[in-house]
């Protein structure tokens, strides 16, 4: 077993070893990346460059968010262990089975819904759903993969209820100073509610992002987008879109490319912004979702397969389907040239 040890954590993603290995445990720091290209990222390495290990955190934030700290990936029996989230089960999560076992190439895993009190043996019922998305790249660094993700969310609470993120790039990154270069992959995320409806939902998709290393002058130009949404409850069951009560409306969501704001750092790390529009009642554009990805860059951009983007998105909107709820959603992936 090998592990990635940073000055605040421990990362590793290990398809080898037969027990636990930590993904990301005890982290304290809520400091901001001290690059010199001043991007708003989440917290996790500092004095980050090219050549760096990367990773990154959820920050803690008043609606739950960044509560998870430890997390372990048993590859003997396909199980992760989450801890600091209250009610989620002996904070062992195993793998949905069915249609929602995988979300494109990213695996889904859920806690269970009853523990046994210690004294009496009498069922503890959970606060249920707590379910973890994970992605790992197919490429390996030293025997550890290049890029990594993982997402913890909750329908179990009237809100958007307890969790966090995480991912990271092992190895460093070279970057062109000119040209432009593609990338693509799957796109896996949860959604969750406030303040007023427990529930959870899953949403499969693509996204592409595209880079101009030369132009602006300013600042290297990013753009993209996740296209190709897909959702579905609890159970698997696609939430079919068009023009029902139940319909859930899945447009794309662009990248907003900016002039004279950097949007990619010297060391590789990303910071955009995402925002789509749709048509209100009166046939006038409002906005629909926003958020923000925050992603790296891992390998050499300049040979060979041309390197990959490991990130996540979240996105706030306005649920159309219920009159003051709005929804979060999470989610990661890796992405390939």
């Amino acid at each position: 077993m090998t592990r990635f040890l940073t000055t605040v954590s421990a990362l590793a993603w290990l398809a080898a070893c037969g027990d636990g290995q930590p993904l990301f445990e005890d982290v304290q720091s809520d400091a901001q990346v001290a690059d010199d290209d001043d991007l708003d990222l989440p917290p996790g390495t500092e004095d980050v460059s090219a050549s760096s290990d990367i990773f990154r955190f959820e920050a803690r934030n008043s609606q739950g968010g960044g509560l998870v700290t430890d997390v372990s990936y048993n590859a003997a029996n396909d199980t992760f262990s989450v801890d600091n989230l209250g009610f989620d089960g002996e904070n062992v999560y195993t793998r949905k089975t069915g249609a929602l076992a995988t979300l494109g190439t990213t695996r889904v895993y859920e806690a269970d819904a009853t523990v046994r009190d210690f004294l009496t043996g009498d069922p503890v019922s959970q606060i249920v759903p707590y379910v973890a998305l994970y992605g790992v790249s197919k490429n390996r660094v030293d025997g550890d993969p290049r890029t990594s993700f993982a997402i913890v969310r909750t329908g179990g609470y009237a809100g958007y209820g307890f969790g966090g993120y995480v991912y990271e790039r092992n190895g460093g990154t070279v970057l062109p100073n000119e040209g432009q270069a593609t990338f693509s992959g799957d796109y896996a995320g949860v959604r969750v509610f406030a303040p007023a409806r427990s529930q959870l939902e899953y949403v499969t998709g693509k996204m592409s992002i595209d880079i101009d290393f030369e132009d602006f002058n300013a600042n290297d130009a990013v753009k993209g987008a996740i296209t190709n949404r897909r959702f579905f409850d609890e159970n698997g069951v696609r939430i079919v879109t068009g023009t029902g009560p139940d319909d859930l409306q899945s447009p794309n969501v662009p990248i907003i490319v900016v002039e004279g704001s950097k949007s990619l750092s010297t060391a590789g790390e990303i910071e955009v912004e995402l925002q789509n529009f749709i048509l209100n009642e009166s046939g006038v554009l409002e906005p629909y979702e926003g958020g923000k990805f925050t992603g790296i860059i891992a390998g050499d951009t300049t040979s060979g397969s041309g390197g990959e983007i490991v990130g996540v998105v979240v996105l706030e909107s306005e649920d159309p389907r219920f009159e003051g709820i709005t929804a979060q959603e999470t989610g990661g992936v890796i992405l390939y040239r």
